[in-house]
């Protein structure tokens, strides 16, 4: 738990190196979990108390010189963002818990040769850094999707993805996780006939029904559904009613409880596939699991964590056409100097993404402060003037005037 933000010179860039700036990184739950296990944790380097790592991995930034050996692939002034576990060789090294100088929460970066080796660094097209930040979380869910699979009866031939046109529920679905599932399962061109997305908080529900609808989703051939589990006495009998009676061919639990995983079990029907996203930091975590139903009635369970190049890739085409809208999971703002305190206190923060610009000082600002502090600080009028326009949420424009306004 010990978050530094430092000044040093980056050693000079080796042949097989890029040198780029970021300009914006979203904080992730997952680097608060490296700083709270340092070394303990998988990606971290033993002797990172004497030879520090840098933070942040779901980043966006400008190419500034690219190496010798890369002098054909990339070019400087390119915009780009990266898949961080490029696995090469079986290495779990990956920027933002690896590397001395390549990690989001930083102004400039060197980026090292393996990334680009497992065709991990991708030029992005979109019009917003922010959204390319948000596409490592993307990624993330999309490669959630890609893991799923069912077969048919009396077949051995996993047949991966979702069930198409089947029925889907999204377990505590309402933080920014689950509404980029819901977000990319409303859009991508493999979807369920049913999704349901679950809360204990209704006020959650509601504004996530303000920015995906039912309405929106009908147009993309998906009955969409808002669950709040609290509100009824018993959850199981309720989704199970929203499915027909049926059950569910695909659930997704978004937390780490496990009455929820052993909820979901308990929703699958026959076939059904269970992926537990939330990753825990408690290594003895665990639930309880049918397993009657496992074998007569060939329910499955399957994690991920994280997704890999083409995942990313798949993220990045459809933000670059405007089939996703990741501004709904940005709910704050701040500068670098707001980014180690920020990712130490990620678990006490409200909820959505954080998003830092690296070359922006200013405080961990939530965009619902804006109209507030507006009241006496022109800056903070425009940005809510800003991202009044769209329904609240941040964007290009606002993003523009504070680069151009903070000097990023």
């Amino acid at each position: 738990m010990d978050l530094r933000l430092e000044e040093f010179e980056l050693p000079e860039m080796k042949e097989d190196e890029i040198l780029a700036s970021v300009v914006s990184d979203s904080l992730c739950m997952s680097s608060y979990k490296a700083a709270k296990q340092g070394a303990a944790h998988k990606r971290v380097p033993e002797d990172v108390a004497e030879r520090p790592t840098i933070v942040g991995h779901e980043f966006c930034g400008r190419i500034l010189d690219v190496g010798s050996r890369w002098a054909g692939r990339f070019r400087a002034g390119e915009r780009f963002v990266l898949q961080p576990s490029h696995g090469c060789r079986g290495s779990l090294a990956s920027p933002g818990y690896s590397y001395p100088y390549a990690g989001g929460d930083a102004t400039y970066i060197l980026i090292p040769p393996e990334i680009m080796e497992m065709n991990c660094l991708i030029p992005y097209r979109g019009d917003a850094f922010y959204t390319g930040s948000l596409a490592e979380p993307y990624s993330c869910v999309i490669g959630t999707m890609h893991a799923m699979y069912h077969t048919a009866y009396g077949s051995y031939v996993h047949s991966m993805g979702i069930r198409e046109g089947g029925r889907m529920v999204l377990l505590a679905g309402n933080g920014p996780m689950g509404q980029a599932a819901a977000d990319y399962l409303i859009h991508c061109d493999r979807r369920p006939s049913l999704l349901v997305v679950t809360s204990r908080r209704q006020e959650r529900l509601d504004r996530l029904a303000e920015l995906l609808s039912p309405e929106e989703a009908a147009g993309q051939g998906v009955e969409l559904r808002y669950f709040n589990t609290a509100a009824c006495g018993d959850p199981y009998t309720g989704l199970m009613q929203l499915s027909g009676g049926a059950g569910y061919d695909d659930v997704i639990v978004f937390a780490h409880a496990a009455e929820l995983v052993e909820l979901g079990d308990a929703l699958l029907c026959d076939d059904g596939c269970l992926n537990f996203f939330a990753g825990p930091d408690d290594r003895r975590f665990s639930a309880n699991f049918n397993f009657y139903n496992a074998h007569y009635g060939r329910t499955h369970i399957v994690g991920t964590s994280g997704g890999n190049a083409d995942d990313m890739r798949e993220a990045c085409a459809m933000m670059e056409a405007g089939r996703l809208d990741p501004a709904m999971l940005v709910t704050y703002v701040g500068g670098l100097n707001a980014a180690a305190e920020a990712t130490l206190h990620l678990p006490e923060l409200k909820s959505g993404k954080k998003l830092i610009y690296t070359g922006v000082d200013l405080p961990l600002t939530e965009i619902a402060d804006f109209e507030r502090l507006g009241e006496k600080d022109p800056f903070f009028a425009q940005l809510h003037a800003l991202c009044a326009a769209h329904k609240g949420l941040w964007n290009r424009e606002a993003e523009e005037y504070l680069l151009r306004e903070k000097g990023g």
